[in-house]
């Protein structure tokens, strides 16, 4: 797996626990199946494996996992992304609302 560059200039192992964390945080009392959630991580495992990156940034992973999360639920996307892009004011989340609604690319 390629090693994370954290957005201080870090560079940390890739950690799929700590992912998994991530994206159970915003599914948290959602009803999202286990089965969906592991479907997930390993769909984003995947694309950095075949990505042939040996280094990855935050934001890179970041946008996979809000890909994941928008396919697995509406409300857990608006969650991630809420914390993820740090979330100011409600106009951020109007637009992350708003970005549910374009239709997902195949």
């Amino acid at each position: 797996m390629p090693t994370v560059v954290k957005r201080n200039g870090t560079r940390v192992e890739f950690d799929v626990n700590k992912m998994r964390g991530s994206l159970n945080l915003a599914l948290r009392k959602r009803p999202v199946s286990t089965e969906d959630v592991d479907a997930a991580v390993a769909r984003i495992q995947e694309r950095l494996l075949v990505s042939g990156l040996r280094e990855i940034g935050t934001g890179y992973l970041g946008e996979l996992v809000m890909s994941e999360l928008r396919k697995l639920d509406q409300v857990a996307y608006v969650r991630f992304a809420s914390v993820y892009k740090s979330f100011e004011d409600i106009g951020e989340f109007v637009k992350a609302i708003d970005e549910i609604q374009v239709p997902l690319k195949p």
